[in-house]
């Protein structure tokens, strides 16, 4: 049986991940952090694969939660192992610098950053014991570029790409990859509030993507396909660079 862990799996592209994971034939441990319902439908789909759905819910920037629930599962589970992590959680709370809260700054890092260390230290050493897995993290175009109101999602989000590149050379040996995925402007509740109009003329192919154009990417990363692909960003935008 193999085992992927999505974190922030109940919607959006977490959800598209899931379902398209389960397709491939893994079971699903669907992380999330408050939304009991969005959470039920997303296991709901993922069972309709004809695989099984775990959820598991805690907030990824707290330690204590993170640590508690992955050794819970692991402790009733002794002889499988979560093969592919998907680090999707992340949270949005856009202004000017100048007017930034600590809390703003604190929330966003602790949900994308933080949350990547907690999760990622809490299911690596079975994947180097195991000698394979597959981490995939999903950042963004923000931090690649930079966009102006988001400088606190901007920081956590490049700062993921340079742990994506560091943690990809100290593992690899282990036959485990890590790579993450930088998506544009894609249609998920996230980005219900911008003004897709206006924006997507900057965009070379002139529309928003869709959550299973991200998905697709994860899947293959995530894939035996993907065995010779590690420390790469592969930009997810149409063509907004």
């Amino acid at each position: 049986m193999k085992f992927a862990l999505v974190t922030g799996g109940s919607r959006g592209i977490g959800r598209a991940i899931c379902i398209k994971l389960a397709k491939q034939g893994y079971h699903i441990l669907i992380n999330y952090r408050s939304n009991d319902a969005e959470a039920q439908r997303t296991a709901q789909l993922v069972e309709e694969c004809g695989v099984t759905a775990t959820l598991i819910k805690f907030d990824v920037s707290d330690k204590e939660a993170v640590t508690q629930q992955i050794e819970k599962w692991t402790a009733a589970n002794p002889h499988k192992h979560i093969e592919v992590l998907v680090n999707n959680a992340g949270i949005r709370q856009d202004t000017l610098m100048i007017w930034m809260t600590d809390e703003q700054w604190q929330d966003v890092l602790g949900a994308s950053l933080n949350g990547f260390y907690f999760v990622t230290r809490a299911v690596l050493n079975g994947m180097i014991t195991k000698r394979y897995g597959r981490i995939v993290n999903v950042v963004s175009l923000s931090g690649v570029k930079g966009m102006p109101g988001q400088v606190n999602y901007s920081a956590a989000k490049a700062g993921v790409i340079g742990a994506t590149k560091a943690l990809a050379q100290e593992v690899a040996r282990r036959n485990v990859t890590v790579n993450a995925v930088a998506p544009g402007f894609i249609k998920t509740d996230m980005t219900h509030d911008l003004k897709e109009d206006e924006l997507k003329k900057m965009i070379p192919m002139q529309r928003f993507g869709e959550v299973d154009e991200v998905a697709d990417v994860v899947v293959f990363l995530a894939s035996p396909q993907a065995s010779y692909v590690t420390g790469s960003v592969i930009h997810i935008n149409g063509g907004l660079l």
